[in-house]
């Protein structure tokens, strides 16, 4: 019998930390971020690999320049809005701009207030139409941040759970990845992670960040990897030598990776062991950056473009890497357009439909288009109204999924009736959302093997929706 656990408390918090926490990071010579603790997974991993791939659209994208309105009356409706069409000062695109991208889906729009709307995406997204046609892309409508159903009428009432501090950046942006406010140290696709760790013969390489941190990936065992836009990040003076010595470098490797009589000199030694494992175990994975396992070309001088394919690289080595289930976050900044919108928006979109079509390309030739899901996601929505130059923040937003196995060329979720101070509009054009974060996530986490019941216990919220399931996905 232990009379004194204090060591014991020690270590298991030190592990905790060190991989719940990241301590330390993309700069520092070893990742102690390494080490993502297996258990046994509590998901179906059967049926070949999965991944979803999180796109995160960060400082909250203008929804009401991504997809609009293109019919007559609820274009000139939105317009009036939005201060008018572009050629007259105001935010929206004339129509006639739009007729490359207007989406003919192959359920039509219905529901209170459409009365024949029909749709279109900013012209900056063309790349992706062809997408939407195949039937590999749909657009998730006026989805947001819910703790639970709610009306204009129970909001001002105070009547319902809201999330924390709508319409900041840091607890909205923490609130989307990990249903918490900033602070958070578990997201839900670390926790989707933890249930598959046990399913990929390295359970380091489940969850994987090409952006640098979020807490998206953070699950209780699994942590994110964090890897460069040129591949893992090495431990400097031991993959090249040290001092120009191969003497020193050798030197060093046996001084953090030698066993230890002290608990925590051994834990910090076992990760520094592992960092180095894992690096070789990528570089095996990436292969040579002049030779790719696909022909599609990503635009390299953009950073979403290098991040992306970095982990198309990944997805591609996956069997060198030992993964059957991984989830992935990129992210591309900017999306603060308080001001200067309309010569900084259309590029961002840009960049993003660039992106994810070379995404899809790539993900076809090397026979993954199936396998691989892709999501975006952003803080929140933006004002309907105009800033004079901009949007403000706002709440509700439109969101992409794309990926072969997608039911696509459909919209989900509920189009919101857009009038000023309207029953959707809490001011503004501050849309409540109609569908939650918890919903998208829910059912991404099923289409990846995630059992009803375990849906149930990763997002606790699911239960006072009625719909858990959006139908992304055939089955």
């Amino acid at each position: 019998m232990k009379l004194n656990r204090l060591p014991e408390l020690q270590r298991r918090e030190f592990l905790r930390r060190s991989a719940q926490l990241g301590l330390a990071g993309m700069a520092a010579p070893w990742a102690l971020n390494l080490a993502a603790l297996g258990e046994a997974a509590a998901a179906d991993a059967r049926g070949g690999y999965k991944a979803l791939v999180c796109v995160f659209l960060a400082g909250g994208n203008d929804n009401g320049r991504t997809l609009l309105p293109v019919d007559v009356a609820s274009h000139a409706n939105l317009a009036s809005l939005r201060g008018g069409t572009t050629d007259l000062g105001g935010l929206v695109a004339p129509r006639a701009s739009l007729a490359a991208t207007t989406l003919s889906p192959r359920v039509p729009l219905t529901g209170t207030g459409v009365n024949g709307t029909q749709l279109a995406m900013a012209a900056e997204l063309l790349p992706l139409k062809p997408l939407f046609d195949a039937g590999q892309l749909g657009w998730l409508l006026n989805v947001g941040s819910l703790m639970e159903p709610t009306t204009k009428v129970q909001y001002l009432a105070k009547s319902v759970r809201l999330p924390p501090k709508l319409f900041s950046h840091n607890d909205q942006q923490s609130f989307w990845q990990s249903s918490g406010a900033e602070g958070a140290t578990k997201g839900w696709g670390g926790a989707i992670g933890d249930l598959f760790l046990s399913s990929n013969a390295t359970s380091t390489f489940t969850c994987i960040n090409a952006s640098g941190n979020a807490v998206f990936l953070m699950g209780d065992q699994a942590a994110q990897y964090q890897i460069s836009n040129s591949g893992a990040v090495p431990v400097n003076g031991v993959v090249s030598n040290l001092f120009g010595s191969a003497a020193c470098s050798q030197a060093l490797n046996k001084m953090i990776t030698a066993s230890r009589t002290h608990w925590m000199e051994a834990e910090l030694n076992r990760v520094a062991l592992r960092s180095i494992t894992a690096q070789a175990t990528v570089k095996a994975a990436l292969g040579n950056a002049n030779a790719l396992p696909f022909s599609a070309a990503f635009d390299t001088t953009q950073s979403l473009g290098r991040q992306l394919q970095m982990v198309a690289r990944l997805i591609a080595g996956r069997s060198t890497l030992g993964a059957q289930r991984q989830v992935f976050f990129v992210s591309i900044g900017g999306f603060d357009n308080h001001d200067f919108l309309l010569t900084q928006h259309p590029g961002l979109l840009g960049q993003l439909a660039n992106g994810l079509s070379t995404f899809q390309s790539a993900m076809t030739e090397l026979g993954m288009a199936d396998n691989v899901t892709t999501f975006t996601a952003s803080d929140f929505g933006r004002t309907l109204s105009s800033n004079g130059d901009g949007s403000d923040h706002g709440w509700g937003a439109h969101h992409l999924i794309m990926g072969g196995a997608v039911r696509g060329q459909r919209f989900w979720g509920k189009w919101p009736l857009q009038a000023h101070n309207g029953p959707n509009d809490l001011g503004q054009g501050r849309l409540i959302p109609t569908t939650s974060v918890d919903q998208l996530g829910a059912t991404l986490a099923k289409w990846m093997g995630v059992s009803p019941t375990e849906v149930s216990a990763l997002f606790p919220n699911i239960t006072r929706f009625d719909q858990p399931d959006l139908g992304f996905f055939s089955a």
